[in-house]
């Protein structure tokens, strides 16, 4: 069940004071029979010790332990990553030989291997997040977006590269419509680099990648999408002459399957 609101807790506890009965408790027993509706015209009703607990912390603390209590950890990163699972994960199938496998005997083979610390992930957590994201599923088979899509655990580790049309812009006696080229990293979801541009060549792109390595230091992969005009050896040549170093390159065809260069 979803988590009650303040305001409907309220309307219980004030339910208790209109009840019959000599005592607190009794009242209590008669507000755990009636049905209550929600904002969300949900039709709700709740067991006498819930409304005892509830009625306990107003007691206690007033109206603000009728408050949803955050996270301690809220806004700390989680103590393992979906990415570093499904890196553990591709490490130790292959000793399967192909057999079918259960996730308890893959956590088990990780955890031998020193590729996770039981502290760092139990077997219920571990569990729970392969059927969550389709870790075990074949790329072809999975439909869960956040697992077809590329990831990467750390920022910097790769960007993406899209390019879509910008405004209307006077170019010398005629307007053109410009082209922005921008590089997202994967991680952290910011952009490392976007540039608008009259043409859409391998000159704009060279001069994008110029600008956004010299912003910031050079990544472990780059992923284009399928619809930017140019091709996987003029971009490692930009590399080249950019930075003279080498970066792989991944692109998704037209039937939705990774590959990388």
């Amino acid at each position: 069940m979803k988590r009650v609101s303040p305001y409907l807790k309220m309307r219980v506890l004030g339910a208790i004071e209109f009840a019959p009965g000599n005592s607190i408790k009794k009242r209590i027993e008669h507000v755990s029979q009636q049905v209550f509706v929600d904002e969300h015209d949900r039709a709700l009703q709740f067991t006498w010790r819930t409304i005892q607990t509830w009625y306990s912390r107003y007691k206690k603390d007033g109206i603000t332990a009728m408050k949803p209590k955050l996270r301690s950890d809220r806004g700390q990163p989680r103590k393992v990553e979906p990415e570093l699972l499904l890196d553990a994960i591709e490490q130790v199938l292959p000793s399967f030989h192909g057999k079918p496998t259960n996730k308890t005997a893959v956590y088990r083979a990780c955890v031998e291997r020193g590729l996770i610390r039981p502290e760092q992930v139990g077997r219920t957590t571990f569990s729970r997040m392969v059927k969550q994201f389709e870790l075990l599923k074949p790329d072809k088979q999975s439909q869960d977006k956040r697992r077809l899509a590329f990831a990467k655990a750390h920022a910097n580790d790769m960007w993406q590269a899209d390019t879509m049309y910008g405004p209307y812009v006077q170019n010398g006696s005629k307007r053109t419509q410009t082209r922005l080229i921008a590089f997202i990293d994967d991680a952290s979801r910011v952009c490392c680099h976007g540039e608008f541009f009259l043409a859409e060549n391998t000159d704009t792109l060279i001069k994008a990648l110029r600008c956004g390595f010299r912003a910031i230091v050079i990544s472990l992969f780059g992923h284009r999408d399928h619809g930017l005009r140019h091709h996987d050896q003029p971009l490692r040549m930009v590399i080249g002459r950019a930075v003279g170093g080498r970066m792989r390159i991944h692109e998704r065809n037209s039937h939705g399957n990774p590959t990388a260069g």
